[in-house]
């Protein structure tokens, strides 16, 4: 990770430590990076943060004064400014969106020509430029000037790609799509009732302020609710800027990333789609896939987490899904980023080609008891690698055994370090996660509120 680039874009708090000044000379760079050979063409979405209107308007800025056009889809999933870029030529994207963080942090996710996360030769030079240890950029004069375009029909033409991979028709199923009044507003409905499905819609009406409040992937329990008292067949929610899907069955269970990866792993091995017959997930993932997937006859990788570091496994090797249990899920041929909308067709046909509700589908997976808590910290290397948290996590990793499992790791986006258990039991897990995050307090790393 870099000095602004995490694993996931430069994020953080609106006009904190990611300010409107950042965003225009981020523009600048990019419309000159891309811009040496020819005029560069930059196409930009945007979720419904009250912050994502000052970064675009900052960022086009930023590029036309470099002499790139700059294509608006406006509010839009992730993964549609990823479609628009790789099927139409464009030189790079830009989606303005921190995924799941509160409201009032934002982030500029650069997405290359290919449709895949900028590489990190091109951030560390955004960031050299951004320290002023680079020369200034030239602006653009006269007819060189660069113009904006409303390119709204970019985001239509996402949604009839989405449409278009649909195996059978949605008639009759009753589905619960929890929006998170994020980017999947614009897409998400439109698309399952293209399909015929019966849409029962929640969390649709972005203020600014309301996107992932008590709401989508990171608030599953009111979809959980929503669908159980609607009588739903199953019900989606996906994160603020729609590339994560969690899901929820006819009984009001959660459906996770893991189980999802489960549930499509095994349909493709059966109908020989399972490239390498492997699936790729990352250390997070719970011991009871692993144990399902050697059930199944199924190879598995792991990488660090981040569906950048998934989808990089995959392309080196030829497989085709992968993901993470947050809901980040990839099908290589169909898309190069986790896509929510997309994962929530391919959960529908496994469904509707098996003609089994999804609790009887996952009925013979058993997921090990979890806890994850996050911990603030004054810095995250140091309290990650302090001799008294390693021996206290090395204590309980001793203990746990074959019967469990400790991961203590460093937030890609946020000062956090987050700990996670994994034991037969919930007392288990919550005795040994709140034993390390008592030494990282006692050591004094942990900034409290």
């Amino acid at each position: 990770m870099g000095k602004y680039f995490g694993t996931d874009g430069f994020r953080g708090e609106a006009n904190v430590n990611l300010t409107v000044e950042h965003a225009y000379k981020v523009g600048r760079f990019l419309g000159w990076y891309y811009g040496q050979d020819h005029k560069a063409n930059i196409v930009i979405g945007k979720d419904t943060r009250r912050s994502s209107y000052m970064f675009e308007y900052s960022l086009v800025a930023g590029l036309t004064a470099s002499g790139a056009d700059v294509y608006l889809l406006h509010v839009t999933p992730t993964p549609s400014v990823s479609y628009v870029v790789r099927s139409e030529g464009f030189d790079c994207g830009i989606m303005i969106s921190a995924s799941h963080n509160p409201y009032y942090d934002n982030g500029i996710k650069v997405i290359n020509g290919s449709g895949y996360k900028l590489e990190a030769e091109v951030e560390e030079k955004i960031e050299a430029y951004l320290d002023g240890e680079l020369p200034e950029i030239p602006f653009a004069k006269r007819e060189n000037i660069g113009r904006t375009v409303d390119y709204a029909i970019g985001r239509h033409r996402y949604i009839g790609y989405l449409i278009s991979l649909a195996t059978r028709s949605f008639k009759q199923v009753k589905v619960g799509l929890d929006l998170a009044n994020g980017s999947a507003t614009t897409v998400a409905k439109g698309v399952f009732d293209a399909l015929g499905a019966k849409t029962y819609v929640m969390s649709a009406e972005p203020d600014g302020t309301n996107i992932n409040t008590g709401c989508g992937s990171t608030h599953i329990e009111k979809l959980q609710a929503f669908v159980v008292e609607n009588g739903l067949d199953v019900g989606f929610a996906y994160d603020g800027d729609a590339d994560r899907c969690m899901a929820v069955d006819e009984k009001g269970n959660v459906v996770d990333g893991d189980l999802i990866l489960y549930l499509c792993g095994v349909y493709m091995k059966n109908h020989g789609e399972l490239n390498n017959n492997t699936v790729v997930t990352t250390i997070m993932s719970n011991l009871g896939l692993y144990k399902a997937f050697d059930k199944a006859g199924i190879d598995y990788e792991k990488t660090a987490v981040g569906d950048k570091y998934v989808y990089e496994n995959m392309m080196a090797n030829g497989h085709s899904i992968g993901g993470e249990q947050s809901g980040h899920i990839i099908f290589s041929k169909h898309a190069t980023t986790g896509d929510g909308v997309l994962t929530s067709l391919k959960v529908m046909e496994v469904m509707l080609e098996s003609k089994m509700p999804l609790s009887e589908l996952l009925k013979d997976i058993v997921i090990y008891p979890q806890l994850l808590k996050n911990v603030r910290v004054q810095d995250k290397k140091k309290a990650k690698e302090d001799p008294d948290v390693m021996a206290a996590v090395e204590e309980v990793a001793k203990e746990l055994g074959d019967d469990g499992r400790i991961l203590v790791r460093e937030s890609g986006t946020e000062p956090v370090l987050r700990v996670m258990v994994e034991a037969a039991s919930d007392e288990i897990c919550r005795v040994n996660v709140d034993k390390v995050i008592e030494v990282i307090r006692k050591k004094g790393h942990a900034v409290e509120k």
